[in-house]
């Protein structure tokens, strides 16, 4: 009934299986009984003569040295990576290491799998625009082989009206390096607490650390602990988990020269071995000035974990857990400022119903007050956000997801008081964005599904995944889009009442 408000273009960005990275390859790690081969590659490589490891090296940069940037760095790095499995004795030549190094390597093609759920925000560059345009930072969540995710970019100009232009993606791709980080003594302990680890060792831990501390002063602190904690029989385990939970809060950083296209957030911690998956991004106001922020799902192929990011430029990035009843789920979106002076997030985690959370002051997001249950046939199964709140004049627009028959996920809207969000006041009775002919096959048929919009020059610019094929963009006048909604009622379970 209301999908027609929203108005589809034709431009989309495709899935690009040229876009790859270079990624470490032990050969035999992938197997069911892991033993690695490593040490028998690198004698037979070290075994060939000067003339046959100078060609096979030429012959592999011909190949792929203008697919990647520095590739002579990365097998440096890979080199070192195994140069343990060398036997002491043998000196291998600075040829022969670059060569093991590209052994040692393989390609990896990000979204050859899939390219969806997509958030926008606007870019931190401005300059050399026409009036009217706005140039806006898209995530993406690129899935390749073995259902992998992670986060990347691309590049786009709205305006003037509804025009559309998306920036070339090409070029080579780099994956974020990790750097030190500053870390929070309050999120230590808010992870500890939730996992129940409260002992002599922990409370001696965090007794000692100061506010924000770097990875030498956590050393010190574990190393200064008094022998009669470690020698309990818990000693062990506790270190270990403490070393676990501190190591969930890092930095990731890209080199200047590179272009937001270009650039991968690459899973790069044990919780998010499988993929780093739906980042809502949105640009946080407050009187320090902006930052952006996202919230993501960190994967290990067995639970998932919600994970924050922040950053000033999109060039570095640092990543921290979420803590608390509030966000013990997916879906977890940030509101763009405080609200009374609170920070509130959208949320979902009993999985079906879509909350509002609040961050107390031990960084614990807090259990959630319910605002919407499935309750109309086209989300019967579940319902969630499709991204951070919108401020509009009339309140915070909401865009939600349902699941319906076979399921078919759609994208609904909310309208939350700007000054007491808990309150709907309004919704719209059917949905904006669904699937239709075009939008229905792909690796995951049958969905639209967004992870976060904009307005701009009075229209809401929706990018949304279509069936994880492609992302399409979408467009609908903000005041039309508010006209259409009636006044929320309360859910019979006694959720989102207005």
């Amino acid at each position: 009934m209301t999908g027609s408000l929203a108005v589809r273009h034709g431009t989309t960005v495709a899935p690009d299986p040229r876009r790859v990275v270079v990624k470490l390859f032990i050969p035999g790690e992938d197997a069911a009984l892991v033993r690695t081969r490593a040490a028998g590659i690198i004698d037979r490589v070290a075994r060939l003569d000067d003339e046959e490891t100078g060609r096979l090296l030429r012959d592999t940069f011909d190949r792929f040295g203008s697919r990647h940037r520095d590739l002579d760095g990365t097998f440096h790095h890979h080199y070192d990576l195994v140069r343990h499995r060398i036997a002491r004795s043998r000196d291998l030549s600075p040829t022969t290491r670059l060569l093991v190094g590209a052994y040692f390597s393989h390609e990896y093609a990000v979204e050859a799998a899939a390219l969806c759920n997509p958030s926008m925000v606007i870019h931190p560059d401005q300059g050399g625009l026409d009036a009217g345009q706005v140039r806006v930072a898209v995530s993406l969540r690129q899935i390749g082989e073995g259902h992998l995710s992670s986060i990347g970019f691309a590049t786009a100009v709205l305006g003037p009206g509804r025009r559309l232009i998306v920036a070339d993606r090409s070029g080579p791709l780099v994956v974020g390096q990790r750097v030190g980080v500053r870390h929070r003594r309050d999120l230590l302990a808010a992870g500890l607490a939730e996992e129940d680890c409260d002992n002599e060792v922990t409370a001696s831990v965090l007794d000692a650390l100061p506010d924000r501390y770097d990875e030498a002063t956590f050393d010190r602190v574990l190393g200064n602990l008094p022998p009669d904690l470690l020698s309990r029989s818990t000693g062990p385990s506790t270190l270990e988990h403490l070393r676990r939970t501190n190591a969930a809060s890092y930095a990731m950083t890209f080199p200047a020269g590179t272009e937001l296209h270009q650039r991968v957030l690459w899973p790069a911690t044990p919780a998010e071995s499988n993929g780093m998956e739906d980042a809502r991004f949105v640009r946080f106001t407050d009187e320090s000035g902006p930052v952006y922020r996202a919230t993501y799902t960190a994967y290990d192929g067995r639970h998932i974990a919600p994970r924050s990011l922040a950053s000033t430029d999109l060039r570095r990035f640092e990543i921290t857990p979420m803590r608390g009843p509030g966000a013990r789920n997916k879906g977890v979106a940030l509101f763009p400022r405080t609200v009374d002076g609170r920070h509130l997030a959208l949320c979902r985690a009993d999985g079906e119903t879509i909350g509002l959370t609040c961050l107390d002051h031990e960084n614990r997001w807090q259990e959630p007050v319910p605002l919407h249950s499935p309750r109309d046939s086209w989300e019967l199964i579940q319902v969630g956000n499709c991204g951070s709140p919108i401020e509009t004049d009339a309140g915070w627009l909401v865009l939600t997801h349902g699941v319906g028959p076979m399921r078919r996920y759609a994208i609904g809207a909310l309208l939350l008081d700007l000054r007491r969000p808990e309150r709907v006041v309004a919704r719209l009775p059917g949905t904006l964005l669904a699937p239709d002919t075009d939008d229905r096959d792909g690796y995951v048929p049958n969905v639209v599904y967004s992870c976060g919009g904009l307005v701009h020059a009075g229209e809401l610019w929706l990018p949304y995944g279509a069936s994880d094929a492609r992302v399409g963009f979408a467009t609908v006048p903000v005041a039309a889009l508010i006209s259409a909604m009636v006044e929320s009622a309360p859910t019979p379970d006694g959720g989102g009442g207005g």
